[in-house]
């Protein structure tokens, strides 16, 4: 009996073994996880510290022994919000990494690009830095997002605008690309359902500075709410234009896209009075709780720097992969993972949020947090 358990016992062990070998990106000792993000472009704000964050995450597990014996090797390859180079970055992850999934992968048209290469592979898109309804497009088996999408957080920031200051005109600016026409179909669908004027919109390229002509333009349409899909730096630049030509009585509104502690911090009081529909609340708001405060303590140690919104998503999202790959157990196929993506359930302690995945719902985190720029930070004014 104990040389047939033996046996068997070495069997089991060989099948795992061949498992892995025959699943891209695992092996006994190692999971290969990857990433498409912005480093150096228009969003590397948003991409920079959330790549720390999730590095920070894996090095906590790899630390403590891995995930079932097997460390978790996290490669991002840099796109510079730049869709050529996103292509090549997932062409080396998928082919030459062999990575098993990929996470946090920035930007919209990026993505969808790349969906081209993961899909007939199967592989598992994890909480993308793009709240676009094009992350769960058909097949949607193999994806999955943290929060809500930029349609839905317009859908209710603006809303939420066009209510508390009586608003007759909403008006959008954007970068023409599929995130920004997201955006943009979304405050025109709230405009008809809310029989307001869509008074105005502007394009802008993705290194656009210069704003005045286009909010001249706005003003004399007399928009109320302006929705914004911008760079980060193109954000702050226009509210800052509008309160140089005198505009004062405009509401702007970003989504998560611009939802970043920068924003606020700007000095001179430049952003305050700016609005953001997100999928979470700011970290520094929640400074004072446990959980917030020591991911804070934790990461100016580790990094030397202030901890963002972003770096407590790339933890977050990270996060949600150790816990799957945990349920998944040790014979790891991209089948076993995403079966185990379904059955999450949890308090995330640290956005705040509960997240809950499952066969038909393939999205976290459901609510939208309104919050406006006071004094240089966030401040939650609305959960929806």
């Amino acid at each position: 009996m104990k040389k047939l358990t033996t046996a068997m016992a070495v069997g089991a062990a060989a099948l795992a073994s061949q498992v892995a070998a025959d699943t891209q990106g695992v092996s006994d000792g190692e999971v290969v996880i990857g990433s498409v993000n912005d480093l150096s472009g228009i969003f590397a704000a948003v991409g920079v510290p959330a790549v720390n964050g999730a590095n920070m995450r894996f090095d906590e597990v790899n630390a403590a022994g891995g995930v079932h014996g097997r460390q978790i090797r996290f490669v991002v390859e840099d796109n510079g919000y730049q869709i050529p180079r996103a292509m090549q970055g997932y062409n080396k992850l998928l082919n030459r990494d062999k990575a098993f999934a990929m996470l946090l992968s920035l930007g919209t048209p990026m993505n969808v690009a790349g969906f081209k290469l993961l899909d007939p592979k199967g592989i598992p898109n994890v909480g993308p830095l793009s709240a676009s309804r094009q992350m769960l497009q058909e097949p949607m088996d193999n994806k999955f997002i943290g929060f809500s999408s930029y349609y839905d957080q317009v859908q209710v920031g603006a809303k939420y605008l066009a209510e508390e200051f009586k608003a007759k005109n909403l008006c959008t600016m954007y970068i023409p690309s599929d995130f920004g026409k997201e955006i943009a179909e979304s405050t025109k669908d709230l405009a008809d359902s809310m029989g307001l004027s869509l008074a105005g919109e502007t394009t802008h390229k993705p290194d656009e500075l210069d704003f005045v002509g286009s909010l001249t333009k706005l003003k004399a349409a007399e928009c109320d709410v302006i929705t914004m899909a911008l760079g980060v730096r193109q954000g702050i630049t226009v509210v800052g234009t509008a309160k140089k030509l005198g505009w004062s009585d405009v509401k702007f509104l970003n989504t998560s896209a611009g939802f970043l502690e920068p924003v606020a911090m700007v000095p001179g009081g430049v952003t305050d009075g700016l609005y953001a529909a997100a999928g979470w609340r700011d970290l520094y708001e929640r400074a004072a709780d446990p959980v917030p405060g020591k991911f804070i303590a934790d990461y100016k140690a580790k990094f030397d720097q202030p901890a963002s919104g972003f770096a407590m998503l790339g933890y977050s999202a990270a996060d949600t992969v150790v816990r799957a790959l945990e349920a998944a157990g040790p014979d790891l196929t991209h089948e076993s993972f995403i079966a185990a993506m379904e059955t999450l359930d949890y308090m995330d302690e640290l956005t705040g949020s509960q997240t809950t995945y499952g066969p038909d719902d393939h999205r976290g985190a459901d609510d939208v947090v309104i919050s406006v720029v006071e004094n240089g930070g966030w401040k939650t004014v609305a959960v929806k």
